[in-house]
């Protein structure tokens, strides 16, 4: 039996398709409405799956293939219309999507749809549904009972230097085996001993869920992480694109609750912030401390930014900021994160940026590298502080 699914995020296709796959079925996948018409007509599928919100491209527009007879190209419910309507055929469909709006939802039941089925799902919950349709088995291979697709595609960058110890732990790969809806994409700083091997395996486990920015010269942790986020933000599958550190100084739990934060509000930037509070692991070197202070009360008294922890080194933000915060080079090495809240500021300007950004406590934070700052560091840190105070100002 075949089953043709569409949807415009590749995290999804490649989830389903596995998944669909492995039941036995025939998957034929489409990442755009003019591909699954064409697709459907030469396939004749046995059941569609469609994402709601599929959209159609400016290239797509203006392509020689265009299809008279879809006429709203902004939703997947176009191939809808085609499927009962153009083609007058009663093939079942499955409408799947995060979209919670009742009109919408009512609209895909009123058009034909015959299943509805509401991101996150696991996908156990995917083959009992596909089979009560048309048929088939739903026995996934062991372990697969307890993997979801996320009802957001997000995007994570890692910049690694030298992380091959770390790499090695089993916390990378069960996240992104369990989580469906995460690509992890880990930037190579030119590093020196086997991290680029390690990244390698973890690739080949996880296809298409991570990727690897190789920098084959060690470019600094913020053009890194800059290069990273463009990278992912180029790929326009992502809702959100955020950032963490190799050695999970904090872990997959919390920045999955900032996830879970953007998600359920109207926020562009959620921030991790290093407070110590009731319950919360967080520890913090002295001379850290006093740094981070004197970089608050500046940001604050000279830009009228109050913020607790504007350089806390884990963010998540919407894709359509990542240009406006990382598209040019950052001028310090250290403060990029204060750089990314300045650089919206001058964007938006300070009211705006305090509506749109929120600092949400961490339960950990742990310095895992127990690294002291220097006296050297410290003055570093102070005249980049200066620096980006003269240019931002």
């Amino acid at each position: 039996m075949k089953i043709l699914i569409m949807d415009d995020q590749q995290l999804v296709l490649l989830s389903l398709q596995k998944t669909l796959t492995d039941l036995g079925y025939e998957v034929i996948s489409a990442d755009n409405i003019f591909d699954a018409v064409q697709y459907y007509d030469i396939h004749k599928p046995d059941l569609a799956i469609i994402d709601i919100n599929m959209s159609v491209t400016a290239d797509q527009h203006s392509a020689e293939n265009t299809l008279a007879e879809i006429n709203d190209k902004s939703s997947g419910l176009e191939v809808l219309k085609y499927i009962r309507y153009v083609k007058e055929h009663d093939t079942p469909v499955m409408i799947l999507t995060g979209n919670t709006d009742d009109d919408i939802i009512e609209k895909g039941f009123e058009l034909g749809a015959n299943e509805y089925m509401k991101k996150p799902l696991s996908l156990k919950e995917i083959g009992i549904r596909v089979k009560r349709l048309i048929g088939g088995q739903t026995e996934l291979k062991a372990g697969n009972n307890n993997r979801y697709i996320q009802n957001s595609c997000v995007g994570v960058v890692i910049p690694c230097y030298n992380e091959e110890a770390w790499l090695l732990s089993d916390e990378f790969r069960s996240f992104v085996f369990k989580n469906l809806g995460y690509h992890l994409c880990f930037v190579n700083d030119g590093s020196t001993d086997g991290t680029l091997e390690v990244l390698r395996d973890i690739q080949k486990e996880n296809k298409g869920r991570i990727s690897i920015y190789n920098c084959k010269k060690n470019v600094g942790r913020a053009e890194a992480i800059r290069l990273g986020m463009m990278s992912l933000e180029k790929q326009k599958q992502f809702d959100y694109i955020g950032f963490m550190d190799a050695d999970l100084s904090t872990n997959f739990q919390d920045f999955s609750d900032l996830v879970k934060t953007i998600t359920h509000s109207k926020f562009k930037v959620v921030s991790g912030c290093r407070i110590s509070r009731m319950g919360a692991d967080i520890s913090t070197e002295p001379t850290r401390k006093f740094l981070n202070k004197l970089i608050n009360f500046t940001v604050s008294k000279m830009f009228g930014l109050d913020f607790r922890d504007a350089q806390c080194g884990v963010k998540i933000m919407s894709s359509d900021v990542v240009e406006m915060a990382f598209g040019k080079r950052f001028l310090t090495k250290s403060l990029f994160d204060v750089e990314i809240l300045l650089r919206l500021k001058k964007i938006y300007g300070s009211y705006t940026v305090k509506q749109m950004w929120y600092e949400k406590p961490l339960d950990r934070w742990i310095y895992a590298r127990n690294a002291k700052v220097s006296v050297f560091n410290s003055f570093s840190l102070i005249g980049q502080l200066g620096q980006i105070t003269l240019h931002y100002r």
